[in-house]
């Protein structure tokens, strides 16, 4: 699903203009993307937490030039689901 596909979803269950709506989704990423760029977890109940992982120093190895490169430690968001949101996916997604 796109985001476009999220908007129109939203905007046919509602009945807000697909404008508005898209102005909306809009500013919520832009919040969580400059929140967690401050370095704050973002907890939306029932959902799960945008939260940010710190990823350990490595050393990482360029096959092309034969060489080894250290990777320094650095932060990555990451996303959780929230137990119920869990559960909901375990039993209605069946696998392929």
């Amino acid at each position: 699903m796109t985001k476009a596909e999220i908007v129109q979803e939203i905007a046919n269950k509602t009945g807000i203009e697909k404008v508005a709506v898209q102005a909306t989704v809009e500013a919520f990423m832009e919040n969580i993307k400059s929140n967690m760029a401050k370095g704050e977890n973002i907890y939306l109940r029932g959902f799960g937490t945008f939260l940010l992982k710190k990823r350990a120093e490595k050393t990482g190895r360029n096959i092309s030039k034969n060489t080894s490169v250290k990777i320094p430690a650095h932060m990555i968001p990451a996303y959780k689901p929230a137990k119920e949101f869990a559960a909901q996916i375990k039993t209605k997604v069946k696998v392929k």
